[in-house]
């Protein structure tokens, strides 16, 4: 029996059977399966925000060749003093790896959009900085995106749904304090 993320399964009883081929768990706890509401939730939010996604992706590669994760890099760098940031800070800003960054970024500095220099204070780090031409881009590009972000999101919505989605977002955002904490499993003794 194949069983998918969330997916209701049945029984207490039913759930707690290990699936044939399955590796024995050393972990006790059952699986807390998701509920069909909360499947169904689930799964909506997975469409939408795939959808959600690829409409902005498409629109800003269709006004200034751009993906949405290079559009997010220009305004956090529009964000700040001197429209630099170290790369480090960035990556986290954006939620991209290090190395996934360092290949956007080296994208963007092809194109004239960003460059990137040593830091002054630590020779070890870089910052990335966006330049007039980047500036320009963003300029010109910032309505069309937020058009779309209104027409794929905000205008679909109540204002308290929008004010919901934030909130909840938010939390989602901060993720859970302690991952470890966060998984059920054995209790462990202290001494």
């Amino acid at each position: 029996m194949t069983q998918h993320v969330g997916e209701d399964v049945g029984t207490a009883e039913e759930q707690e059977r290990p699936v044939a081929g399955a590796t024995p768990s050393t972990d006790p706890a059952p699986v807390r399966w998701l509920s069909a509401e909360q499947q169904r939730h689930w799964r909506a939010y997975l469409l939408g925000s795939a959808r959600l996604q690829e409409a902005l992706n498409r629109q800003l590669e269709d006004d200034a060749d751009m993906s949405l994760s290079e559009y997010e890099i220009l305004v956090r760098l529009s964000e700040v003093e001197d429209r630099t940031v170290r790369m480090s800070e960035l990556a986290a800003s954006v939620m991209h790896s290090r190395s996934r960054l360092t290949h956007t970024v080296s994208r963007m500095e092809r194109r004239g959009l960003v460059v990137r220099t040593a830091c002054s204070d630590d020779r070890r780090g870089v910052n990335c900085t966006l330049t007039e031409a980047g500036y320009a881009l963003l300029e010109r590009t910032a309505p069309g995106h937020v058009e779309a972000v209104r027409r794929n999101l905000v205008d679909l919505l109540t204002d308290d749904q929008f004010r919901a989605l934030g909130a909840v977002m938010g939390v989602v955002a901060q993720g859970p304090a302690d991952d470890d904490a966060a998984r059920p499993g054995p209790a462990t003794a202290r001494g």
